[in-house]
């Protein structure tokens, strides 16, 4: 484990014309001063190679949603203390996905808290830009002051945080709260299959889940079905429209690839399901209007 001075650590990238990948020493002072409590000086930070120092076990899951750097403060008030580990990312969809990873059914939701937030008595987590930001507190009956000092630090890490603008071109009929994941490789056990923006819906007693894969551009979509033809021994045309796929581990999965994107839905019983067809069509049809 290292202390690194503050003014020692800088390190920033741009997303969509906008620095959301703060420094350290950045993170630091967007911490809003709270009364009677008092922010460390000294700063910890972590790489992927020294990550699993902090957080041992899970440290494998934050690097394969492609996790950067991870600064580490805390906020103190006598004996009782709150920490602030703010994950940086590659992308926000990588830090949102990070994040919707670890989403707990149990935990309340914060609004006005980055692009989401969740916690309880003892945490608080949200994700704001490139960032993953996780609190903890040592006495449960901080609550209220983790949720001042989360707003006014998302505010400062990008104010205008929200869920990647694919989830826009997803319907929301039938979609389940908070059930929205973004998945950066092996999407139903397939390598290839990959980004992957993921929810999960009820129709007719059914659940499954709704996917759009980002194939970047219309090359890279039809890549991606390439290989999975491949590995289905798909012998149709791969044109743009609906396609499906006769997968020997998750079963029939029909599919439209549209320009950039492919969509589909995941679960045996929704293979046939007429309202499970309309959301993909639906989906489709919007995504032409996501940039």
């Amino acid at each position: 484990m290292r202390i690194i001075n503050l003014f020692l650590v800088g390190l920033s990238c741009l997303w969509a014309g906008q620095a959301f990948s703060q420094t350290p020493k950045e993170l630091h002072d967007f911490l809003p001063a709270i009364d009677g409590w008092t922010v460390a000086p000294e700063t910890e930070v972590f790489n992927a190679d020294n990550l699993y120092e902090r957080i041992n076990g899970a440290a494998p899951l934050f690097i394969e949603n492609n996790f950067r750097e991870m600064t580490s403060l805390t906020c103190t008030k006598g004996d009782d203390y709150i920490t602030v580990q703010a994950y940086r990312h590659a992308t926000p969809e990588d830090a949102f996905g990070m994040y919707a990873s670890e989403r707990a059914s149990d935990m309340t939701h914060y609004e006005g808290i980055g692009g989401e937030a969740q916690g309880d008595d003892y945490g608080l987590f949200f994700f704001a830009g490139s960032i993953y930001v996780k609190m903890s507190c040592n006495v449960g009956s901080h609550a209220d002051v983790m949720q001042t000092i989360a707003r006014g630090f998302a505010a400062k890490i990008a104010p205008d945080a929200a869920y990647p603008a694919v989830f826009a071109a997803f319907p929301e009929e039938g979609k389940i709260l908070h059930s929205e994941v973004y998945i950066t490789q092996n999407f139903i056990g397939h390598e290839f299959l990959k980004p992957v923006y993921a929810a999960n819906y009820t129709a007719a007693a059914v659940e499954f889940q709704l996917f759009v894969i980002d194939g970047k551009t219309e090359a890279g979509a039809l890549q991606i079905l390439k290989q999975y033809a491949t590995f289905a021994k798909y012998t149709g045309k791969l044109k743009q429209g609906a396609i499906t796929i006769a997968d020997r581990y998750n079963g029939n999965i029909p599919l439209v690839w549209t320009g950039r994107y492919i969509v589909g839905t995941f679960s045996e019983k929704a293979a046939d399901l007429p309202a499970a067809t309309t959301l993909i069509n639906k989906t489709a049809k919007q995504l032409k209007k996501v940039k």
